[in-house]
């Protein structure tokens, strides 16, 4: 065995084991509830502030899988499916747009919100806007008006320099590429797993009646962006020293 095999073995040693402690890691937060859904029984579970952390730190290859295997593994020991064992999408698209945009491939994930972005727009189930009250009277508001901005980050500069940001390795520049990153990533997910509220409980299995979609939209509305916003200030607090510390020592490996 020549040098060039003897370094690809330890790659591909170091990726296997990276695998296997992330996947564990996920796993055991997967299994721990947060806030509950809204117009469905269960919660959001913590492994939901890894999604980002494992497209940056571990690619979207090896981070997407670990976050589908850890997903399936804490099914196997009891975390309830909703989504028809589409679970993992969400996160999984999560981890892929991340890691494609730590590698420089900008286009794709482009072209990935677009079509995320389109399909819920599109979905007769959608709330395109809602009535927010003010004082004694209402006015119109796009539901997805976060998802939009997201969108015009990834599309401006900032969408590319993120990456490049939390590749210095600098604190101040960790934490605020992976905040924009964040932003991004978790923004899709939301999209993911609106898509599978609608189309696999209203539409395929039909469990909630389409007549309720309006009133779950407009309560979701207003919980939402709070909920995102922990995830990104969850994600920058944990991740801004994890990734500092993981790509100086231990994964200096391509995947």
């Amino acid at each position: 065995m020549d040098l060039s095999e003897i370094s690809k073995s330890g790659v591909k040693t170091r990726i296997i084991a990276s695998m296997a402690v992330f996947s564990a890691l996920y796993t055991v937060l997967r299994l721990i509830p947060t806030v509950p859904m809204i117009g469905v029984s269960g919660s959001f579970s913590l492994s939901d502030i890894l999604a980002p952390l494992y497209g940056v730190i571990l690619g979207p290859y090896v981070g997407g899988f670990s976050v589908i295997l850890g997903t399936f593994l804490a099914i196997g020991l009891g975390r309830p499916v909703t989504f028809m064992l589409l679970d993992f999408l969400p996160a999984t698209i999560n981890a892929v747009a991340l890691g494609l945009l730590i590698k420089r491939k900008w286009m794709p994930v482009v072209v990935l919100y677009t079509v995320l972005l389109a399909a819920f727009l599109l979905n007769p189930l959608s709330r395109f806007l809602v009535q927010v009250p003010l004082g004694n009277s209402a006015f119109s508001f796009p539901f997805a008006w976060m998802h939009i901005v997201a969108f015009v980050v990834l599309l401006s500069p900032l969408g590319r320099k993120a990456a490049q940001w939390v590749e210095t390795l600098k604190t101040a520049n960790v934490a605020k590429g992976l905040a924009i990153m964040a932003f991004i990533g978790t923004m899709m997910q939301h999209l993911m797993g609106n898509l599978l509220f609608e189309g696999v409980l209203g539409q395929i299995l039909g469990s909630i009646p389409a007549g309720a979609y309006p009133g779950i939209w407009a309560t979701v509305f207003f919980v939402y962006p709070w909920e995102r916003l922990a995830l990104i200030v969850f994600a920058v607090v944990i991740g801004t020293p994890l990734v500092r510390v993981i790509k100086k020592s231990f994964l200096p490996f391509k995947a």
